[in-house]
């Protein structure tokens, strides 16, 4: 069975709080793991005779690890992301490497978010970098669009050929050109539970989600609620919805449905919001019940899962990879104390929500073509993999790369989630729908957890609110 991926596109990150919050939690969480799990001479290891067995003059070619780079000695490049402190500090090594094996300078050039805005105003200025990593599939469309954009090189396209996924291959592209290399990708459906509370309780880990049920009640007869919701922030609850739903009703529905070709009032819609009634409807499985979901913000729901020892305010809490920041924040060691499995599969494909940082050239040279595959390799890869706090979707990395048990994991369901993927519904939505505290999708899931019972009226207001904002 495939699982189904979900890219989130992050175009309304910069534009309300929690959106912004959650990309900050990914960076830091990056960082954190990072800092922790640092392992010393990675790059060398890796390409031991990269640098030495190149040839020294400027058209020659660099043999060591599974590409071969041109000799850009004398060569200045910029490249231009988003990360900060570890996440960056940790790319720095990976662009050493191609120091070393090209002869080339790479200097990293800090962006603020949106990158859009950040790249316009460079290259408004005539002080564009060379290659940007973008954050999402819609920026490397507008960067496109613009005409700031290069097609990737054949030498790119052919790694992009070897490692990744005909699907990853193809959220890189914009009318039927390569533009994009998936540098960097996140995992986010992901369920971290408290490791203790499920061994007093004789719980599995589930693959599906009667499993979870099941899971969920005998943690329940040992004496501890099962789920930390964090209902505060409406969009932890469009999350909750778009796993269930893309694995209960499948990629073609919930494209139909993120396009609003369908109406919420569907069956399709029915049958989700039943399912999360499952959990959402039991005040007994929520810490706090109802009332404590709705108060609870996100850093809080997953905190208060790992505080307590064996004695937590819940087992359970549903949220991506950056979660581990605010785990991080309590005394529960990650892979010991607090440990994670994939989101179960409700009725159909498991789902696989993530997100991820494609590197696109905008000054076409030689050098730039270069570097991108660079990043299209394993060998680019393998190095930041190793140092923890970092997921590639190249399927050409060894999941052994990954330095502990939980990474791997990660990397593994990413991984053996193939070429379906999908977008984040709400992040697709009219701002207005999808994106609003307080207002369209955000409110009215709110409003189901706290009446699970009303799935008609529940749909109702969602179909209202969704013709309005998509003004149809």
């Amino acid at each position: 069975m495939h699982s189904t991926l979900r890219i989130r596109r992050s175009q309304k990150r910069s534009t309300h709080p929690p959106r912004r919050t959650r990309r900050a939690a990914q960076a830091t969480a990056a960082a954190v793991i990072a800092g922790a799990l640092a392992l010393a001479g990675c790059s060398s290891d890796n390409n031991k005779d990269g640098g030495d067995k190149a040839s020294s003059s400027s058209g020659g070619k660099e043999s060591g690890g599974t590409v071969t780079l041109p000799r850009l000695d004398g060569q200045n490049l910029e490249i231009a992301a988003v990360w900060t402190g570890g996440e960056q500090a940790n790319f720095k090594k990976v662009l050493a490497e191609f120091e070393k094996r090209t002869g080339a300078k790479v200097t990293y050039v800090p962006a603020q978010d949106p990158v859009i805005n950040f790249l316009g105003s460079k290259i408004a200025g005539g002080q564009p970098p060379d290659v940007a990593l973008l954050p999402q599939p819609g920026a490397i469309k507008q960067a496109v669009d613009r005409g700031w954009a290069k097609p990737l090189g054949p030498e790119a396209q052919a790694e992009l050929a070897k490692n990744y996924s005909q699907g990853w291959q193809d959220i890189g592209s914009v009318n039927g050109k390569r533009y994009g290399v998936y540098y960097k990708a996140a995992n986010k459906s992901l369920v971290w539970y408290n490791a203790k509370v499920f061994e007093g309780a004789g719980a599995k880990e589930p693959k599906t989600w009667q499993e979870l049920m099941t899971a969920a009640q005998a943690v329940y007869d040992s004496g501890v609620t099962p789920f930390s919701v964090g209902g505060a922030d409406g969009w932890t609850l469009t999350d909750w919805f778009e796993n269930v739903y893309l694995s209960q009703a499948g990629p073609k529905k919930y494209d139909q449905l993120a396009q609003h070709k369908i109406k919420w009032t569907d069956p399709s819609v029915k049958e989700a919001l039943t399912t999360l009634a499952h959990i959402w409807g039991k005040k007994d499985y929520l810490a706090g019940g109802t009332k404590g979901a709705l108060q609870t913000e996100f850093p809080a729901s997953v905190t208060q899962t790992f505080t307590g020892g064996d004695q937590p305010k819940a087992a359970m809490v549903y949220e991506g990879d950056f979660a581990q920041v605010n785990i991080g924040e309590t005394k529960a060691k990650i892979g010991t104390d607090a440990k994670v499995f994939p989101f179960p599969a409700v009725g159909g494909q498991a789902p696989v929500v993530t997100g991820g940082d494609a590197a696109v050239v905008l000054k076409d040279s030689k050098a730039a073509q270069a570097l991108v595959t660079f990043l299209a390799s394993p060998d680019a890869a393998t190095i930041q993999a190793k140092l923890g706090g970092y997921l590639s979707p190249n399927k050409s990395v060894a999941m052994s790369a990954y330095p502990n048990a939980v990474q791997q994991t990660m990397a593994q369901a990413l991984i053996a989630a193939g070429d379906n993927f999908r977008f984040d519904m709400s992040d697709q939505a009219p701002q207005a729908f999808g994106g609003t505290p307080g207002k369209g999708e955000w409110k009215d899931l709110q409003d189901f957890l706290r009446n699970p019972k009303d799935v008609a009226g529940t749909q109702a207001k969602l179909e209202a609110d969704a013709a309005k904002a998509y003004g149809n």
